[in-house]
């Protein structure tokens, strides 16, 4: 897909949990372009003394009608720390899109009916399976999200994965859901199921949904989340070892079908 670097419109930020920010962006100079769930931006970070690259961030949705993209921010660094403090009204500089997104159903084929997705995502993890759900959603399939985080606060956009499809969470303090880890959950053994699964989490996490997965002979894919610094494939530092020799996540990902995945 074509890159763009556009300056966007910081049109509303707010704080779904501390420690963590929304930014919805806009573009003054129409449509923004398109854009596939997996995919990610790379935000150039200004008034940052100690940040010098752009930080990767996943993208949490696209909403068409109001020509918004959303990002969803863990501020634990310099540079998403600085994003944090933006003020609505800012200009906000970013490359888009970048990477290989989730595999999506060809609805013009079939059944929806006939294929089920299982949507898995951890802590921040979560973000890009929104938009993946968005785009499941628009093609007639009610996809079904099984969400983990430490406690029930942090918990993210409940509400909008409701409003897509059936939601299955778990939180290790017993505080939401079922107590333990995602793989843990009950809806792996019960009578829901399933043809393919999309991951993105904490690589632990990834592991354990795909190590289930082949158990299961379901298709799976995850979304990786090495460390990035350039987004292109030029500096080589998110390059994972897979079945096909080492690839930059960056640029052949970050989404890998885990038979490609040496877990």
């Amino acid at each position: 897909m074509k890159k763009y670097i556009l300056d966007l419109v910081l049109r509303h930020i707010s704080e779904p949990h501390p420690g963590y920010v929304l930014l919805q962006l806009t573009s003054n100079e129409g449509a923004l372009p398109p854009m596939l769930p997996g995919q990610f931006v790379e935000v150039r970070v200004d008034g940052s003394p100690t940040t010098f690259l752009r930080r990767p961030i996943s993208i949490n949705l696209v909403d068409r009608a109001a020509n918004e993209l959303w990002l969803l921010v863990h501020a634990i660094g310099a540079g998403t720390r600085a994003l944090a403090q933006l003020k609505e009204g800012a200009m906000v500089n970013i490359v888009l899109p970048l990477g290989n997104g989730f595999t999506l159903p060809d609805h013009t084929t079939g059944e929806p009916s006939a294929e089920r997705y299982l949507l898995v995502g951890g802590g921040v993890g979560t973000a890009p399976l929104l938009f993946l759900g968005q785009e499941l959603a628009v093609r007639g399939y009610r996809p079904a999200f099984l969400l983990g985080a430490r406690t029930a606060g942090d918990l993210l956009q409940l509400d909008l994965f409701h409003q897509l499809g059936d939601v299955f969470v778990t939180t290790e303090d017993a505080s939401a859901g079922e107590q333990g880890f995602v793989t843990q959950h009950s809806i792996w053994n019960g009578d829901k199921t399933f043809t393919h699964i999309c991951t993105c989490g904490p690589k632990p996490m990834m592991v354990a949904v795909a190590r289930l997965a082949r158990e299961k002979g379901i298709t799976c894919e995850a979304s990786l989340e090495n460390l990035m610094a350039c987004g292109l494939g030029a500096c080589l530092c998110c390059v994972e070892d897979t079945m096909e020799g080492h690839l930059c996540v960056c640029k052949e990902g970050p989404v890998f079908n885990i038979d490609k995945l040496k877990w």
